[in-house]
C-alpha cells in the first residue's frame, strides 16, 4: 500500500509538471517518486517510492534496503533489486537499477509500504558479502546506526553453509563488532 503524500508521473502529473512543483519548493524527489517538501521521511514512504522499479516479483536489496531502513541517508544512484517470485525472471535490463538472479526467501523480507525490502540482518549480510570497497564503508556507517543489525547478519551468515563469501563476511562483521 502506497502514501497519499506520493506521487510518481502519470496521466494526472507529468513528469514535467512534478518537477516544476520541485522547482516552485512544493514538492522533493524521493525514490522513483515525489513528496511534499514538509513530508518526513519513514522507511514505509521510501520503499513505496521505490514500487514502480521493484513491483511484486523483486525486493529492494543491498544499498537500496539500507536506504530504506535508513541505515544510510542517500539513495543508491542505481537500486539493487533481487528476485522474490518463484519464477525466473527475464534479465530485467533498466539504467535505475542492479538485478540479481538468486531467489530470496520470504524469510528474508518484510513488507515496508507494501514494497518488498530484505530485512536489517539480511541487508548487512549482504553488503558484507560484496566485495565492493563502497559497499564496505557503507556497511560501516549501517552498523554505527543499528548494531543489533550486525549481530543478526552474523547471526544469519553463521545459520547458512553455502552462501558465497559468507566467512569473509563474517570475519568483516565480526571486526566491526570489536570496533564497537
Amino acid at each position: 500500500m502506497g502514501s497519499r503524500f506520493l506521487y510518481f508521473p502519470s496521466e494526472l502529473l507529468s513528469r514535467a509538471e512534478l518537477t516544476a512543483a520541485c522547482l516552485d519548493g512544493d514538492l522533493v524527489g524521493l525514490g522513483e517518486g515525489f513528496v511534499p517538501a514538509d513530508t518526513i521521511e519513514t522507511a514505509a514512504l521510501r520503499a513505496a517510492s521505490l514500487s514502480p522499479l521493484v513491483g511484486e516479483r523483486m525486493a529492494a536489496t543491498h544499498r537500496s534496503a539500507a536506504w530504506v531502513h535508513g541505515l544510510v541517508d542517500e539513495a543508491p544512484v542505481r537500486h539493487d533489486l533481487q528476485r522474490i517470485s518463484a519464477h525466473r525472471l527475464h534479465e530485467p535490463v533498466d539504467r535505475r537499477f542492479v538485478y540479481r538472479d538468486p531467489r530470496i526467501p520470504d524469510d528474508d523480507l518484510l513488507r515496508l509500504g507494501g514494497v518488498p525490502v530484505t530485512t536489517q540482518a539480511r541487508t548487512l549480510a549482504d553488503l558484507a558479502r560484496g566485495t565492493d570497497e563502497t559497499a564496505h564503508l557503507l556497511l560501516a556507517q549501517c552498523a554505527e546506526r543499528a548494531p543489533h543489525a550486525v549481530a543478526g547478519a552474523i547471526e544469519w551468515l553463521s545459520a547458512r553453509r553455502r552462501v558465497p563469501r559468507r566467512l569473509a563476511a563474517l570475519s568483516l562483521l565480526e571486526e566491526l563488532v570489536r570496533r564497537m
